[in-house]
């Protein structure tokens, strides 16, 4: 079965670069440099103590329920153009958390498909309405504030990457902990033993980070092309693919994230990475 062997660097590259200061790790305290006021594109927790930037889920939120709420034009904006620019390319090549999941399906097991359960593929778009939007949105305290709630009641990237190692590295943070670091570890452990199954169920299910940049998967800048004169609808870009998307007949679905596995198993060439602002004819999709 072919693949794209070489995505795994990118990743690791990426998770390093949104995490550089691995000696906080040791000393159990959190980067709060300028970085922190700019995001990486990908799902990477700002209480990571490795972190140098912000989460961009983290920082919509955190206006939203600012008492002095106005709109997050900066980080909207970030949204909009790695959205528009690369579309779910962030999730297969960017996000460390997405990494994470892969590692974990990589365990020697038995693996399942998840084209039954896609249905809940659905699931992240309303949480991405609601936790990160209506909830921070409307439900404020007595000074106008409000929770964030993905990160503070959903998130796992959260527990994984801020919650463990603060407090493991950190005695009064453990003594303070409380039902909701169970919650969330809870939801942790019930992704990762998924992950082990089933490839990427958070990115499938319930990353609202995913459900945005899926959005733009049919009008970003770089996008998969299908030269129809090629392909003979075989289905080899299916059966290859983990998303569960039926490449050769939607080659921009939103749950594609863009891993080039199709490409690199098409018998055929017929599937090609374009980068560009407007379609390439189907003249011009004889490229290979």
């Amino acid at each position: 079965m072919a693949k794209n062997r070489h995505r795994w660097k990118i990743q690791l590259g990426a998770t390093l670069a949104a995490n550089p200061f691995l000696l906080n790790f040791f000393q159990g305290k959190i980067s709060r440099g300028r970085l922190k006021g700019i995001c990486v594109p990908g799902l990477n927790c700002y209480s990571c103590p490795a972190a140098a930037a912000s989460c961009p889920i983290g920082a919509v939120q955190a206006v939203i329920g600012s008492s002095k709420y106005h709109f997050a034009y900066y980080v909207v904006g970030f949204l909009l153009f790695i959205g528009v620019l690369l579309g779910r390319v962030v999730c297969g090549f960017l996000c460390p958390f997405g990494w994470f999941q892969e590692l974990l399906h990589k365990i020697p097991t038995k693996k399942f498909s998840t084209k039954r359960f896609h249905i809940l593929t659905h699931l992240k778009y309303g949480i991405l309405l609601l936790f990160v939007i209506i909830l921070p949105m409307t439900v404020v305290n007595e000074v106008g504030m409000g929770d964030p709630f993905f990160c503070k009641y959903l998130c796992p990237a959260g527990i994984l990457e801020g919650g463990i190692p603060l407090s493991l590295a950190d005695s009064s943070i453990r003594a303070s902990l409380g039902w909701l670091f169970t919650w969330k570890s809870c939801i942790l452990l019930g992704i990762a033993v998924l992950s082990v199954f089933f490839y990427r169920p958070f990115c499938k299910w319930l990353c609202p980070l995913g459900a945005f940049y899926g959005l733009y998967n049919k009008v970003s800048v770089y996008r998969l092309e299908v030269n129809e004169s090629k392909c003979t609808s075989c289905g080899a870009c299916s059966r290859v693919c983990k998303m569960d998307v039926e490449v050769f007949h939607i080659p921009n679905h939103a749950e594609c994230i863009r891993c080039g596995d199709c490409v690199a198993t098409c018998p055929q060439q017929a599937i090609t990475k374009t980068f560009a602002l407007k379609r390439q004819t189907k003249k011009k999709e004889t490229v290979t």
